[in-house]
């Protein structure tokens, strides 16, 4: 026998190795019991004893660092099997898969982590700081949602502002417009967001019937928003789910219709004006009917001017029967005897579905079209349909 033990059980640990002494010792007195018989035979047992000694130490040895590494890869070298993120805006890590756990840890909205395993609706990750536990899997989305998120950031990061707005509720930042499509970040209700385009979805499960002899049944369509927060995240909203931040003084002129977007043209001044700012604003508006699923964002825009005089708004200009579509853009331009105008530039479409800018000036009280090189005064669209 060799003189050391292994004892069972204890792969991957310093005590894999038992030298027993006894054992050596009991070797040591065979050895020395032979030598005494057999003096020309005690070179060879005691060569062959210390030779097997030696063989054994080294297997052992060998066995440990094997067995050391191989405990180490399994508690930080797991494999990974994908990397997710986390859609929730804060999600809870627990120790194991079982309706009884301990909360080893939590993640937050759009934490990076590590998948290493799968168990039932569950997935073991690991965090950036090397926490690891059990996650619901309908917390996280994978490495193509997050990519799609960041693909539409980029693409829409310095779209202008048609308006500023708030979140009535939690909401989530959708990659595309519609319920079930994918997201990742989640806003909270009050959140300040920035609108930029409008699109159209369809409701899910939900049909429109049509009535006989005309409207064929047909989906219901809903509207989404384009939004950016303030910490430049983008991604489509339920419009229902934003309410836009219009200034009450103008709000009140909206006849019913839905602003889609408003813009601060210039500022005028008013020293008898109440209160402490002498300069008041002038807006530019986007309305349209306040339905859902119109085949255009605005049909109509309104220029609200100050009258110092009598100290209020007034509608300076009105045009209806647009097929307007966002962006609206705002800018000012030298008219050399005029001076410098605030400028507008709105998109709409015509006939054949071709998008055409329209170019306007504010001298105030007045707002004329500005045309390009070449183009002919047309009737407008207010004239032909108006509401």
């Amino acid at each position: 026998m060799s003189g050391f033990e292994l004892s069972a059980g204890q792969y991957g640990s310093a005590s894999c190795i038992n030298l027993s002494c006894a054992n050596v010792g009991r070797s040591s007195a065979i050895v020395e019991a032979e030598a005494a018989s057999h003096p020309d035979q005690a070179k060879i047992v005691k060569s062959s004893n210390l030779s097997l000694l030696c063989c054994s130490a080294l297997a052992c040895a060998l066995v440990l660092l094997l067995s050391l590494g191989f405990s180490a890869c399994n508690q930080r070298g797991r494999r990974v099997l994908e990397v997710n993120y986390v859609s929730a805006p804060q999600a809870t890590l627990r120790d194991q898969v079982a309706t009884i756990y301990n909360r080893v840890g939590t993640v937050k909205n759009g934490e990076r982590v590590d998948v290493l395993d799968h168990e039932k609706r569950f997935a073991r990750v690991r965090t950036a700081t090397g926490l690891e536990g059990w996650i619901e899997e309908r917390y996280l989305v994978n490495q193509r949602t997050y990519d799609e998120v960041q693909k539409l950031t980029q693409e829409n990061l310095s779209d202008p502002v048609q308006a500023p707005a708030t979140l009535r509720n939690d909401t989530n930042l959708h990659v595309t417009p519609g319920r079930e499509t994918d997201h990742l970040y989640q806003l909270s209700a009050g959140a300040k967001v920035a609108v930029l385009k409008r699109a159209t979805a369809e409701k899910t499960g939900v049909v429109i019937e049509g009535k006989p002899g005309t409207k064929e049944a047909g989906p219901v369509l809903e509207d989404w928003w384009l939004v950016r927060d303030a910490q430049n995240r983008v991604g489509w909203v339920l419009a229902r789910m934003v309410d836009e931040d219009v200034p009450l003084e103008i709000a009140e002129y909206a006849e019913g219709q839905r602003f889609v977007a408003f813009f601060e043209l210039d500022r005028v001044r008013d020293e008898s004006k109440p209160g402490a700012d002498k300069d008041v604003p002038q807006y530019l508006c986007a309305l349209t009917e306040p339905h859902d699923g119109e085949p255009f964002d605005f049909d109509q825009i309104r220029v609200f001017t100050w009258n110092a005089r009598k100290h209020r708004y007034e509608t300076a200009y009105r045009e209806h029967g647009l097929n307007g579509a966002l962006p609206v853009a705002i800018t000012s331009e030298n008219f050399d005897k005029e001076g410098i105008l605030p400028v507008f530039i709105v998109r709409v479409k015509d006939d054949a579905g071709n998008v055409i800018e329209r170019k306007y000036k504010l001298n105030t009280p007045i707002v004329r079209r500005v045309l390009a090189p070449g183009e002919e005064k047309q009737t407008p669209a207010a004239k032909r349909n108006r509401h």
